[in-house]
């Protein structure tokens, strides 16, 4: 039996075809019948540019009904979508074109400029789609010169059979990911097992598998489906993934071209949403602030849980969100990319960590390996990395040194994805998550993670966001450097934040140095680039007394 992603989507648009699966916030809605139609005609269109199974078909571009229609016809025709990052400039988006082997490309027309910049050094690169059109001359010629043609016209004459032939659960999906280190690694799953990996294939409560390819199907038929709504950017793989899983199960999405939290408030009155995907505080933190700041403005009620993943969701941010709808179910899901789901918790109010970031019951096939590649048995409370046997990535696309780093056999012979992240298990059995190893700070000989400093200093009531970094000392080796972020119209010194923290944290994590900037930079997802904190921290311009 196939688990295709295709199919699987197929299934459920057989099962409700006229229940809704798509509203966007630029007025588009479509039934699963009407979305699998257009998806048909531009899976199509592919095919008559030559697009073969295995080809890569990259998508630039904010999300939109286009960029939906661009992953699910590549998919259809057994070719493999590739997320680009829309922030990325000319080197950047010509270095992912290129790793990727892409044959097309799908692009908002406000980017074509910069695809008309490299595309000559993209000999494998022959198909362009753009959406929308060219706001100004330099767009319209560069969209003449790639004789790229609209996303609207390539269907309009493309046939809406689904007449594809048989696909496979060998059949690849690629995840592009930054992570927080290095240039962009493409993940590559096989579709199978990315549909047990994150896809609903196991339960994340039970642990249980479907019976078969039909089980979410079914289901969707039998009960009448969630509004859910998409906040973070699709090319980040935890809305790809939410937005599928979603409709495997029959939920109607809500899509919003980009983050703006009235906007998603509007969108939660309007539609009805009962449940939205946040990636941490990046999002979640000015949710909570608008709905704070308009006491009544909208109905809320329809709203049943949010889920974050991918990124720090801080538990003073949960307590907001508990105050102000006590009965939601927030869960904070932990994983990565390479690995796929690691483990669930779920936010109680007031909830404090065990010496490290939340405690999380651990999903199915994970485990905790210590250096030698050895399994820590649960219950073991000794620091370890966190791996994830059963189903996992091949690997790194073009990348066979990083792909042997990253998914490794165990002294057992199982073969697992190891991605950085560290943990120890509770004598219970469940599993403290500490951090990413590739950004923990040796001071002194203590490591102290990032994410757990974050934290303590993110429930003050000034800090509006953070970052924390190691920096070189001469007698520590590292120390703590912060870089800030205040609220509007508010302030603390360092002192005031280190004795709060204290509270939270032992004394060897306190950070001995602060950096107070107007905006913390992040990715389109909400992840935190360290880079960029730590070259702005060891930068003399920026120093600020310890």
């Amino acid at each position: 039996m196939a688990y295709n992603i295709a199919d699987l989507f197929e299934h459920t648009v057989d099962a409700v075809p006229e229940r809704i699966a798509l509203i966007t916030d630029t007025g588009v809605r479509r039934t699963f019948a009407e979305l699998d139609d257009r998806a048909n005609r531009f899976a199509h269109y592919l095919l008559s540019q030559g697009v073969a199974p295995g080809d890569h078909v990259a998508i630039y571009a904010m999300n939109s009904e286009a960029w939906l229609l661009a992953m699910l016809g590549s998919l259809k025709v057994r070719a493999v979508p590739v997320n680009v990052n829309f922030r990325y400039v000319e080197a950047e988006l010509k270095y992912l074109l290129d790793n990727s082997d892409s044959v097309a490309c799908v692009f908002d027309a406000e980017y074509a400029s910069r695809l008309a910049a490299v595309i000559d050094d993209l000999p494998t690169l022959n198909t362009c789609i753009h959406i929308g059109e060219g706001t100004d001359d330099e767009s319209t010629t560069a969209l003449q010169k790639m004789e790229s043609t609209s996303v609207e016209n390539a269907m309009a004459s493309m046939s809406a059979e689904r007449d594809f032939g048989e696909r496979s659960g060998d059949d690849q999906f690629i995840i592009y990911t930054g992570g927080t280190t290095g240039m962009p690694k493409g993940v590559v799953w096989r579709s199978e097992d990315i549909y047990f990996a994150l896809g609903q294939g196991i339960d994340a409560l039970t642990g249980e598998r479907v019976a078969t390819e039909f089980t979410k199907a079914e289901e969707a038929a039998a009960g009448g489906g969630l509004v859910f709504c998409v906040i973070p950017p699709l090319m980040h793989g935890a809305a790809q993934i939410a937005t599928l899983s979603q409709w495997f199960i029959g939920s109607t999405i809500v899509l919003l071209t980009k983050f703006d939290a009235e906007s998603v408030w509007n969108a939660v009155s309007e539609h009805g949403i009962n449940s939205t995907i946040v990636t941490g505080d990046a999002i979640a933190r000015p949710l909570i602030e608008m709905l704070e700041a308009n006491p009544g403005r909208w109905d809320t009620s329809s709203l049943l849980s949010l889920s974050s993943s991918a990124a720090l969701f801080s538990q003073s941010v949960k307590d907001r969100f508990l105050e102000a709808f006590p009965d939601l179910v927030i869960t904070d899901s932990i994983g990565s990319t390479e690995s796929g789901f690691n483990g669930l918790t779920y936010a109680e109010k007031g909830a404090v960590t065990q010496g490290g970031g939340p405690t999380v019951a651990p999903g199915t096939d994970v485990v905790i390996l210590d250096d030698d590649l050895a399994l820590i048995p649960r219950g073991e409370t000794r620091q370890g990395m966190i791996g994830r046997g059963g189903n996992i990535p091949l690997g790194y696309h073009n990348d066979e040194k990083k792909t042997a780093e990253t998914f490794v056999t165990a002294q057992n012979g199982e073969r697992f994805a190891v991605a950085g992240d560290l943990a120890h298990w509770t004598e219970e059995g469940r599993m403290v998550m500490l951090g990413r190893g590739t950004v923990s700070i040796n001071t002194g000989g203590e490591k102290v993670f990032p994410e757990e400093v974050e934290q303590a200093l993110k429930a003050h009531p000034a800090v509006f966001d953070c970052l924390v970094v190691g920096v070189p000392d001469e007698r520590w080796g590292q120390r703590v450097a912060s870089v800030v972020q205040f609220r509007d119209g508010t302030e603390a010194s360092l002192e005031e934040l280190v004795e709060h923290a204290r509270t939270h944290i032992a004394g060897y994590k306190m950070p001995r140095e602060m950096h107070v900037v107007e905006e913390i930079t992040r990715s389109p997802s909400g992840k935190p680039d360290y880079r960029w904190a730590k070259s702005l921290a060891e930068s003399a311009e920026f120093k600020v007394s310890p």
